[in-house]
């Protein structure tokens, strides 16, 4: 009898759950933000309401039959198991909504990058934690368990000790990973010099950083790094730039041509963005002048591809305009008298 009245009853809260669900999806079918949170949450709620329910009933009963301390303690797991999946869901939703709410638009990227960051980092932090609360509580329903972390707590000083030298690497990990996320020296998708790479932060966990190379290569590298180590950020507060273009061009090359042809590749290229565009002569050599060419644009790429593409144009216009005036090797030729051998006396031998 009892268990009819466990099945029934599960059915009916199951079948209200259900309504309730639907009639939630229909009443905030205009929020996607909303509809995305419950999308996430609904099973594993659906799952706790049935152990909930099923709980209710184990409970409620007094018969005192052989299996029912089984059911009961079978079902006490799996509803400790299922609200640890519940707040697992839950963190992970709270934390996509956050990112949602603050997208990377126009003017607003350094701001949604710092909350993304900030936002992945604690999900991820708090995720580890629900999960071992979780998992300690199942494993503690277990009397056999239980018993032996009540006397393994009398010998926890020199075995934390232990546990504590073992778990430094992961520890000091975890710290810095917090360390960073408040202080922000990097965020998600900014770009780092990292031991002469060039690199993008694709991805922040609670232990180490992904970091995507400019040829798509992944870098795998532990947050305690970034605390003991310096490191470039090229986008840390304005992402604006500055790059060279450097030019050696022979003596004779009139630099006025060269500034006019460079300020107007400059007004013509829409990722120039009017900081900066100066043309200098930083340096005379033996054979040939340096000419420094100083642009600015409004991230890292852009800038790149900006400096090959006025490379390239200025080559062309000094090839098309100015073809004698490339770098020349000057040598001295000069002619001299040679000498005549010197002859013998007359009436000498050989």
């Amino acid at each position: 009898m009892t268990l009819f009245t466990a099945v029934g009853t599960a059915i009916l809260v199951i079948a209200v759950y259900v309504l309730l669900i639907r009639l939630g999806y229909r009443l905030i079918q205009r929020r996607a933000i909303a509809r995305e949170f419950l999308r996430q949450c609904d099973r594993a709620g659906g799952v706790v309401v049935f152990l909930l329910a099923l709980q209710a009933v184990w409970h409620a009963s007094d018969n005192d039959l052989p299996w029912l301390a089984a059911l009961r303690h079978i079902n006490s797991l799996c509803l400790i198991l299922a609200l640890t999946w519940a707040a697992l869901k839950a963190i992970t939703a709270i934390g996509d909504v956050i990112v949602s709410l603050n997208p990377a638009v126009e003017g607003r990227h350094h701001a949604a990058r710092r909350v993304e960051t900030q936002a992945r980092f604690l999900t991820r932090g708090l995720t580890v934690l629900v999960a071992i609360i979780g998992i300690s509580a199942a494993l503690m329903t277990f009397p056999s368990i239980r018993q032996l972390g009540t006397s393994l707590l009398a010998s926890a000083g020199i075995g934390g000790l232990i546990i504590g030298f073992a778990a430094r690497p992961v520890l000091s990990n975890l710290l810095a990973g917090l360390q960073i996320a408040l202080s922000q020296p990097f965020r998600i998708e900014d770009v780092l010099r990292f031991k002469d790479e060039w690199c993008w932060v694709e991805e922040v966990t609670t232990t180490y950083v992904v970091l995507r190379t400019w040829d798509l290569r992944r870098l795998i590298v532990p947050l305690q790094w970034f605390i003991e180590n310096p490191f470039e950020n090229w986008t840390r507060r304005p992402t604006s730039l500055m790059g060279p273009v450097f030019m050696w061009l022979d003596y004779r090359m009139p630099v006025p041509p060269l500034r006019a042809e460079f300020e107007r590749l400059l007004k013509a290229d829409d990722t120039w963005d009017e900081l900066m565009g100066t043309t200098q002569v930083v340096e005379s050599g033996e054979h040939a002048m340096q000419i420094r060419f100083l642009m600015s644009s409004n991230d890292s790429v852009a800038l790149w591809h900006l400096r090959c593409r006025i490379r390239e144009a200025l080559l062309d216009f000094i090839q098309r305009d100015y073809p004698d005036y490339l770098p020349n090797v000057r040598a001295r030729v000069s002619d001299t008298d040679v000498p005549e051998p010197t002859r013998p006396p007359a009436g000498a031998t050989e």
